[in-house]
Order: C-alpha cells, then sequence, then structure tokens
C-alpha cells in the first residue's frame, strides 16, 4: 500500500547505518541508501520531529548455523555514519538483536514522545528493518517503509521483503513521497 498519511507525530528510525555494516557488500549500493536516509533525517528535523539512530554492538544469545563474531571486528565497526550528522536531540539506540525494541528503551522513548507511526529506513532490509518493523507493527505504531532507502546483503531477501512482509506490516513509498507528505502537512 503506498504512503496515505503520516500521523502528526511520527518518528524517524534509521537502522545500523554504522561504518561495520554499510562496510559490507549490499544488494544496492549502501551510499545511496545513506544518502536517501538524509534526505529523510533532514526532512524529520526541520519538522521538528524526533530522530532514532540505530546501531548494532552484539547478537542475541543461542546457537545458529551462520554466527558471527562481533569480537574481532574493528574498534570503529559501530559507529554511526558520518552522513547522518548525528544531533544532540537525535535518540540513539544499541541493540544487541536483529530489531531494535528488544532489549533496549525504543519503545518507552517513543511511547514518551508521543509517538504514533513510525518511518524505518536502513541495513539490512530483511533482518534489522524487518525485524524493528514487525515489532513496531506488533506494539501498535503505524508502520512507513521507505524502500528506496534501505538494502540488503542478498537481493533476493530484500525483494521478499519489500514486496511480501512490508505490505503486511505497513505502507512502503519512496523518500521522495514520504517527504513529500511531511512538507504537505505544513503547508
Amino acid at each position: 500500500m503506498p504512503v496515505t498519511t503520516l500521523d502528526p507525530k511520527a518518528a524517524l528510525v534509521v537502522v545500523d547505518l554504522q561504518k561495520g555494516i554499510v562496510a559490507l557488500p549490499t544488494a544496492h549500493p549502501a551510499e545511496g541508501v545513506v544518502q536517501q536516509a538524509r534526505l529523510l533525517l533532514d526532512a524529520f528535523r526541520r519538522h521538528g520531529l524526533p530522530v532514532v539512530l540505530v546501531n548494532v554492538a552484539g547478537g542475541a544469545p543461542g546457537r545458529v548455523e551462520q554466527s558471527r563474531s562481533l569480537a574481532s571486528l574493528p574498534a570503529d565497526w559501530t559507529e554511526l555514519v558520518p552522513a547522518l550528522d548525528r544531533q544532540p536531540q537525535d535518540h540513539v539506540v544499541t541493540k544487541r538483536t536483529w530489531g531494535a525494541f528488544t532489549n533496549t528503551d525504543l519503545k518507552d522513548h517513543l511511547t514518551r514522545l508521543g509517538v504514533t507511526q513510525i518511518v524505518l529506513t536502513g541495513v539490512a532490509t530483511s533482518i534489522g528493518v524487518e525485524s524493528t518493523a514487525r515489532f513496531a507493527y506488533e506494539l501498535g505504531f503505524n508502520v512507513t517503509l521507505a524502500v528506496d532507502a534501505m538494502t540488503d546483503m542478498n537481493a533476493d531477501a530484500h525483494h521478499n521483503s519489500i514486496t511480501r512482509i512490508f505490505p503486511r506490516l505497513g505502507e512502503t513509498g519512496t523518500v521522495a513521497e514520504i517527504i513529500a507528505k511531511l512538507d504537505q502537512r505544513s503547508a
């Protein structure tokens, strides 16, 4: 479903646009995703709406077949990319699971601000973005997904999330469409 509206109190949640993640090979150039996310960041900040910047610094406990150790990664792996231009009013969430809500203060932060809708962007579409979208939906937030401001390490997984999963969790649209909805509210 295309973007029909943005709630008066929407928040932008930017998932895992950090040095270590954007350096990985992705289906679409990570630089373009960061640029699109920056356009959304500028628009949300201009409209005085909340911004949440998420990074990942660990993994959930338990056995998995495709484990990755974060112990041997470079020291700056978890640092947000400078292009996000982190501002003092931005809320930063460090997660240790796929989704940004699990064992973090994200839900409490958004609830305290009266947020009823989140707009999501980031990497990886089928992991961090999708997990965060699923949990937001379950918590009762309206969800909008900026499909041209995300990518995945796997093109098929990206396509599956955008075409099959996201339309069941919320509305999908482009960065330009989302910004146009923000600007219409101020007109």
